[in-house]
């Protein structure tokens, strides 16, 4: 026990004397402090996933071998090298856009292996290589860290790229079809990694995305060289933008503006060197023009700035490259309906209020973004229906929808059918948000199944 204590204070020793020195050191190269992830449910939760979905795909490929056993290998090591992710999350501090590229690099560096291999064209098994590598974009959903990042919410994610993936595997079935059951078995298997192997860990333990320990130890975007000995330490660097060089300009250098600026001119010590002089004959007791009485006429109205009204697009409701409808800006319009989809389009509603709009088909995703007094009625979505910066939104599924979240968004109701009363619903940064059930028959009223104030 004191050994193990002793091993602990020297590493902490050599950290505190490392960053004393200047060293940046990322968070993979500090040692671990003790944290026990053996007993973490969602660390359990990965190995099951590994032992039940990726075992069938490695076991599958041994008995094909060659290149296709390759390839599945550096398949699962990239599982493998997510799990480590996972377990550094729980012990690090939310890095910025500079440190996240540095912490996904080693899942990237085996993508990349197994994207070489897909580029291979003439090769006969260029088809399993495809599978690989489009499948392995599933696990950026490690990345999403909100609404802005560019990624869909993890779930949505994860189904997303396997449709990308679903192109290959089904050519590796239609080709060993009547040849080999074996290529058959490993692009079945590969698909339950995904889904729902993937898709449901994801579910249970990350629907909002990774959680990072706010309390954890920091992660450095690379890791820097270590001065000579005995030369002093570099002086720590000015703040700087990573989006702007004009935040870097020292502040003497840049105008002043608003109250800023009048007491920049009052400390400066020179208060009256801009103002007129007022001469006798503009003194109000010396001037002839004045009665003492004010007329109405002589009154002028207070002039009030004008503001600039927000930038409103023109309205949408259009197909985007065969797989996106946009909804966009649409006012006071309640007749929007989108009849021609399938399950492998997306739904994006933004901007639009006091309007509602109705999906007759059955779609991959629904995203309403930035609306207001909006309704939405649709049938099935096969990933999500997702709320997010909305006020005052309604939406009616009237068929399934396996997850509903709802985001920074204040006041929505939520109208299930009984195909969805299972659906997996989150809420985060959001008030008023009422979920209502059908009731027994179908002349009952709707039932607040559950309210979030």
């Amino acid at each position: 026990m004191e050994a193990k204590l002793v091993e602990r204070l020297e590493a902490a020793v050599e950290r505190l004397e490392a960053l004393g020195a200047g060293v940046g050191v990322s968070s993979r190269g500090l040692p671990d402090i003790g944290v026990d992830m053996s007993s973490d449910p969602s660390i359990i939760a990965f190995d099951d996933l590994i032992d039940q979905y990726a075992a069938k795909v490695s076991d599958a490929a041994e008995k094909i071998g060659g290149q296709v056993l390759d390839v599945t290998k550096l398949l699962l090591e990239a599982f493998s090298v997510q799990k480590q992710l996972l377990k550094e999350i729980k012990q690090t501090q939310k890095p910025d856009m500079v440190g996240m590229a540095e912490f996904l690099k080693p899942l990237n560096e085996v993508i990349m292996k197994v994207t070489a291999k897909a580029e291979q064209r003439g090769s006969e098994f260029f088809n399993h290589f495809k599978s690989a590598g489009e499948s392995l974009s599933a696990l950026a959903w490690i990345a999403y860290t909100g609404k802005d990042c560019g990624l869909s919410m993890p779930i949505a994610h994860v189904e997303e790229s396997w449709q990308a993936t679903e192109f290959y595997t089904n050519k590796v079935l239609m080709e060993y079809k009547s040849k080999d059951p074996n290529h058959v078995e490993w692009a079945k298997a590969l698909k339950e990694l995904y889904l729902p192997g993937l898709r449901d860990y994801v579910k249970s333990h990350y629907p909002l995305g990774p959680v990072w320990n706010a309390s954890g130890k920091k992660a450095y975007a690379a890791p820097l060289k270590a001065p000579p000995p005995g030369a002093p330490a570099a002086p720590c660097p000015p703040p700087s933008s990573y989006f702007s060089s004009e935040s870097s300009k020292p502040s003497s250098s840049q105008p002043k503006q608003g109250l800023s600026a009048i007491f920049q001119e009052i400390n400066s010590g020179d208060v009256t060197a801009g103002l007129r002089k007022v001469t006798d004959d503009m003194k109000s007791k010396n001037r002839t023009d004045r009665s003492g009485v004010v007329s109405t006429s002589e009154k002028r109205p207070r002039s009030i700035p004008a503001t600039t009204a927000p930038k409103v697009g023109p309205p949408k409701l259009e197909l985007q490259m065969g797989r996106k409808w946009a909804v966009e800006n649409q006012i006071g319009i309640k007749n929007l309906v989108i009849d021609d989809c399938d399950a492998k389009q997306s739904v994006y509603v933004f901007g639009c209020k006091d309007s509602v709009l109705q999906i007759q088909g059955k779609v991959n995703n629904i995203t309403l973004d930035k609306c207001t007094k909006m309704g939405v009625i649709f049938k099935d979505v096969v990933a999500a229906f997702e709320i997010v910066n909305c006020n005052g939104v309604e939406a009616q599924c009237q068929g399934f929808a396996p997850t509903i979240s709802v985001d920074n968004t204040s006041g929505a109701q939520l109208y299930l059918s009984k195909d969805s009363l299972d659906a997996s619903i989150t809420t985060a940064k959001s008030v008023d948000v009422n979920v209502l059930v059908p009731g027994a028959d179908s002349n009952s009223d709707w039932i607040v199944e559950l309210e979030l104030c």
